[in-house]
């Protein structure tokens, strides 16, 4: 965890970066790494998938990811975070659209942790297989990412290898540490010999359980061995799934409920972001007992806004956009004072997710809805003048429920009481 004084240092080295100076006379640096954007409350950023559709095989096209781009500069977000580097174009045009934003204006700042999708043999198969690999699809997985790392290495400033590929909930296709750490030191090599950036940063981006912060089964000598490798442990909390896997710290007692609906909210969204940041404090205590210096980073949490089983109204309560902008705003600050990444889920709701069911919360997840209109958490950047003349699906950005707080919060429930036993 970086301190304040770092910070400020880190602000300070920043100045004596060497600038370019865009057509505007903006003035943009001309080297960015990893180890400057992560921690640095000057680059946010976000998990970007921006499908539309309720299939990913009908990928964005360059100019829809440019104007995804566009939307996201104007949140003053600086680094996305992608899945997959040839599963679909999708990673491949979305580079495409930040360099030719760059190239219109050199001013422009986006940068990529690009993901590559790591899964076992037989993966979303009643044949799969945990102990084995997909050999032929992760390989083409690393390579690709390897040759868009060299295409495009002023904006790929992080490789990431699988997405929660060894958390055991992750059933239909988690394999084991072992797997992972082969294509770590795979790209960590490339990187002593030249063939890739020095400075380019290579991490897995998994729950926190897989890093060590839950139960011992995942304490093994490969998972010390993946540690050692990564250059910085990117970890996943997500209390938002837990309202309703592990409701205990969000529910509340039924002699709390004389008080008012929105107190309540606000007060278990207080216990949702202390539950993240135990989860943070627990990864952080295992990863220090093996490596004392690695850096930690949050590479996924987020806030679904839209649920009706598990989540919703007929759940645990969580899911409505007031919510998701308290967590957001929590998660923003305590990241920030304390020097971390913080990667939302997500930036854009993506219909694909959940394509039989338009209410499930995993098609739910993002600031901006599939109808360009800002959630709540964003309003205030409506209201300012961010989003002006800016345009999504040939849809100007506006707000949800037509701007009506009023409206917004009659949706609300506060957390589900605790049952009696």
């Amino acid at each position: 965890m970086k301190s304040l004084l770092e910070i400020l240092i880190l602000f300070i080295i920043s100045i004596a970066f060497a600038c370019a100076t865009s057509k505007e006379g903006k003035q943009v640096k001309e080297t960015i790494t990893a180890e400057y954007i992560l921690g640095n409350p000057n680059y946010t950023a976000i998990s970007f998938g921006g499908f539309r559709e309720k299939t990913r095989e009908i990928c964005p096209s360059v100019e829809d990811l440019k104007e995804d781009m566009k939307i996201l500069s104007a949140i003053d977000i600086k680094i996305i975070r992608t899945y997959s580097t040839q599963l679909f174009p999708h990673a491949e045009r979305v580079l495409k659209a930040i360099q030719e934003l760059k190239k219109e204006d050199p001013a422009f700042e986006m940068y990529v942790m690009l993901g590559s999708w790591i899964e076992c043999e037989g993966a979303f198969t009643s044949t799969r297989d945990h102990t084995k690999e997909n050999v032929k699809g992760n390989q083409a997985e690393i390579k690709r990412a390897i040759e868009l790392a060299k295409e495009y290495p002023d904006i790929i400033k992080i490789i990431a290898v699988g997405n929660e590929s060894m958390v055991h909930w992750a059933e239909t296709y988690f394999v084991s540490p072992k797997v992972i750490l082969t294509y770590v030191e795979q790209l960590q090599n490339l990187k002593k010999e030249g063939d890739l950036n020095s400075d380019l940063w290579i991490t897995s981006s998994d729950n926190f359980a897989s890093w060590g912060g839950g139960s011992a089964d995942y304490h093994d000598g490969d998972l010390t061995k993946l540690i050692d490798a990564v250059d910085y442990v990117s970890m996943h909390t997500y209390p938002f799934h837990d309202t309703h896997y592990n409701p205990e710290f969000w529910q509340t007692d039924s002699t709390a409920l004389s008080k008012g609906r929105i107190q309540l909210v606000q007060e278990g969204m207080l216990r949702a972001k202390n539950y993240a940041i135990s989860q943070y404090e627990s990864t952080k205590k295992y990863i220090r007992s093996i490596a004392p210096n690695k850096p930690i980073h949050i590479g996924e949490t987020g806030w679904a806004t839209s649920a009706y089983t598990n989540y919703g109204d007929e759940g645990s309560h969580a899911a409505d956009e007031f919510k998701q902008k308290l967590y957001y705003d929590y998660m923003r600050e305590w990241s920030n004072v304390n020097g971390l990444s913080c990667f939302f889920f997500e930036a854009f709701d993506e219909p694909w997710k959940d394509s039989n069911d338009a209410r499930a919360s995993e098609n739910h997840f993002g600031l901006i809805t599939i109808n360009s209109e800002a959630k709540y958490a964003l309003w205030s950047l409506v209201d300012s003048g961010k989003f002006k003349g800016l345009i999504r699906n040939g849809n100007y950005i506006s707000k949800t429920y037509d701007g009506n707080e009023e409206k917004l919060l009659q949706t609300i429930y506060a957390p589900a009481t605790k049952s009696k036993k």
